[in-house]
């Protein structure tokens, strides 16, 4: 389902359409992918097409556990690591050259969009992102502008930069939905129970969907701002969509995602959708307008194509703590996801969410190896 029409109750918001339009208007005409990428494993997997093999990449295959990545970052904030362009394009590299994976995934963070419109945030270590002045009222609402590429001018430099290195490996742009980054401002940081959000969600849902509206349109510009640059996929993160019931994720969040979806359907890109926790929402995730549905580890990959449907793709989902047992543990899980993604019509080999900063990247890199031996496919 792509119905981005506003949700009852949703307040008016030219000024925040304005921006994404315009950037769409620039990525619609963009050039076509590259022959060697769009007959990538990758891309072919997302449109559910025949592959040479599963292809394999990891979220947070850039971070904490590679050496060089906290070499590289020592002594710079995460903040300034995701506004430098040589950095970005840096880390971004590390795990294609150390792990051999099929897609690079861009190295930011979800806030990033939502600092370059002036929102005063700072990710604290062992916290996460934290707002200055939480999102409570009609007011507030005033501080968030829509993005204008001029505002991210380091990622249109390292999405180029990577496009350039990066050849026949994809590049996937990402940003965070809107029910995520609401949750974050609404919340002042991160939360176990959602319960402010949830609050002003219920209490008061014309404010709740001119909050998302306005987030929707700054994720959506984040993306187009990628894609124009030379991404050739991108994902979509509500990293805590699974704090909801199906209901009230389709009548308070689906509509916003969808509208962000939406707005990349013109550039013709692949779109991942992502989220934890999310079993019961498969479904009205995909009906969001994703091409793919990134799965948790909570959920066997054939139940979730039941579930999400033969139009759609899936990603996933092996458990990232398993990656800290005995080889022979690591294969023989890694086996059972490669079978339980043979029954969707696409498969994208992950992790159910991020590397753990713990796990040795060896073991990460053989696991590149394992699925790309067990599922190769004869010419």
């Amino acid at each position: 389902m792509t119905d981005t029409a506003a949700p009852r109750g949703a307040a008016p918001q030219p000024a925040a359409d304005a921006a994404p339009q315009a950037v769409a208007e620039q990525v619609t005409g963009r050039a076509p992918v590259p022959a060697e990428l769009a007959d990538g494993p990758f891309l072919r997997a997302c449109r559910r097409e025949s592959v040479s093999h599963t292809p394999v990449w990891f979220m947070r295959q850039a971070g904490r556990s590679l050496p060089e990545y906290r070499k590289v970052r020592e002594g710079i904030g995460m903040l300034d690591s995701c506004r430098r362009a040589d950095l970005v394009t840096e880390i971004t590299l590390q795990p294609i050259r150390r792990h051999g994976v099929d897609a690079a995934i861009f190295f930011s963070d979800i806030v990033v969009p939502l600092i370059a419109v002036g929102v005063g945030l700072d990710i604290v270590a062992g916290v996460g992102p934290v707002v200055d002045e939480p999102f409570r009222t009609e007011a507030d609402l005033e501080r968030l502008r829509p993005l204008e590429p001029d505002d991210v001018p380091y990622v249109t430099e390292a999405v180029g930069a990577l496009v350039g290195e990066l050849g026949p490996i994809p590049l996937i742009g990402f940003a965070g939905a809107p029910f995520t980054l609401a949750s974050y401002l609404v919340e002042g940081g991160p939360s176990r129970t959602h319960a402010r959000t949830k609050a002003l969600m219920y209490g008061n849902p014309g404010l709740w969907n001119a909050l998302c509206g306005r987030l929707a349109g700054i994720s959506s510009a984040f993306l187009q701002v990628q894609v124009a640059a030379g991404a050739s996929a991108v994902q979509l993160f509500d990293s805590w969509a699974g704090a909801l019931s199906e209901a009230d994720y389709r009548r308070y969040v689906q509509p916003h995602s969808a509208r962000v979806l939406a707005d990349l359907a013109p550039t013709g890109v692949p779109k991942i959708h992502f989220g934890v926790g999310t079993a019961e929402l498969l479904g009205a995730m995909g009906e969001a307008g994703a091409d793919v549905v990134g799965v948790d580890w909570r959920t066997p990959l054939a139940a979730a194509s039941a579930r999400i449907g033969r139009d759609r793709a899936v990603q996933g989902n092996l458990d990232p703590a398993v990656l800290l047992s005995e080889p022979s543990v690591v294969a023989e899980h890694v086996e059972r996801v490669l079978a339980d993604g043979a029954s969707a019509p696409g498969h994208i080999f992950n992790l159910g969410h991020g590397v753990l900063p713990e796990t040795d990247p060896d073991v990460l890199t053989r696991v590149v190896e394992l699925v790309h031996e067990r599922s190769a496919r004869p010419a």
